[in-house]
């Protein structure tokens, strides 16, 4: 018989933009498809989480990769981390210019130096030791999904990440972002720091979208696990936990988590998330609204 598996996939949560997200739906759709395959045939979760980001930031659908917006001096500053959670290494990069794949990127960093997180320039380094894909013309390469806030004051954001659980229990996470519309040079969110917006061990795989700021104050997804561990709350009962200590301080966003058991949830009190889950177990799903 068949071992557990599952997944799901994020496309950022945030305030409502359009009416129309059937082509994000439809793309989240054919990759849920790809990672199905993926994880029947007995692919790593990691690999299988790192490939399917790398295809987010690649698609110009989401505020993450292609579809990021610039900073407040016309740079484009990118951040993405990756996690393996039977051995909790990680990888991550902060303010990366100039390369195609930031989540590539991070797991260089995992897999090819003693550290965890490299920005800017050292990031960048990294890259091009390792021959990544280069952006020559970024005014030409990027795509914008959006390029003002809807509405004054808001923090236009967004995210992409996915979770995973193989055959062998074994769980990942990784995540990337543009980051903020016209953010401040040099700001960092959630998105690179692990703990705060990804996290991956024996347990639990999470990751997070929304606000990064509020995310960062609460060390939201390893509060995920700590829930599931000292609590020995369900995996639901702890993203829903984490979320509202978060809302408590003003914050909104979302969370994708999967469990060792193959239980996946995913919850967010922001007006819409675009999110896709598909597991060994028949469930398959794709919406934005609630």
């Amino acid at each position: 018989m068949a071992k557990n598996w599952a997944l799901a996939l994020h496309g950022g949560a945030g305030p409502l933009r359009n009416l129309d997200h059937a082509r994000a739906e439809r793309h989240m759709a054919g990759l849920l498809r790809e990672g199905e395959t993926r994880l029947a045939r007995g692919e790593a979760a990691l690999e299988v989480v790192h490939r399917l980001v790398e295809a987010l930031e690649a698609c110009g659908l989401h505020i993450a990769g292609k579809g990021s917006s610039p900073n407040a001096i016309g740079q484009w500053e990118l951040d993405a981390a990756i996690m393996d959670g039977r051995s909790r290494n990680a990888g991550a990069v902060a303010s990366l210019r100039g390369y195609k794949s930031p989540i590539t990127a991070a797991r260089l960093v995992m897999e090819k130096t003693p550290h965890v997180l490299i920005v800017g320039k050292g990031a960048a380094a990294i890259a091009r030791e390792h021959k990544l894909e280069r952006v020559h013309s970024p005014k030409q390469y990027y795509t914008p999904v959006i390029t003002r806030p809807v509405k004054k004051g808001e923090l236009a954001h967004g995210t992409v990440g996915a979770v995973a659980l193989d055959q062998h229990g074994r769980l990942a996470a990784a995540t990337s972002t543009g980051g903020l519309l016209g953010k401040t040079p040099g700001r960092v969110g959630d998105t690179p720091i692990i703990g705060a917006g990804l996290w991956a061990d024996e347990r639990v795989a999470v990751c997070c979208t929304g606000q990064g700021e509020y995310f960062l104050r609460t060390n939201a997804a390893a509060d995920v696990s700590s829930r599931v561990r000292y609590a020995r709350q369900g995996l639901s009962e702890a993203i829903s936990g984490s979320l509202e200590d978060l809302n408590l301080l003003g914050g909104d966003g979302g969370m994708i988590g999967i469990d060792v058991l193959g239980h996946v949830e995913v919850v967010f009190n922001a007006e819409t998330m675009k999110r896709g889950v598909v597991t060994s177990a028949g469930r398959f799903e794709v919406a934005t609204m609630r």
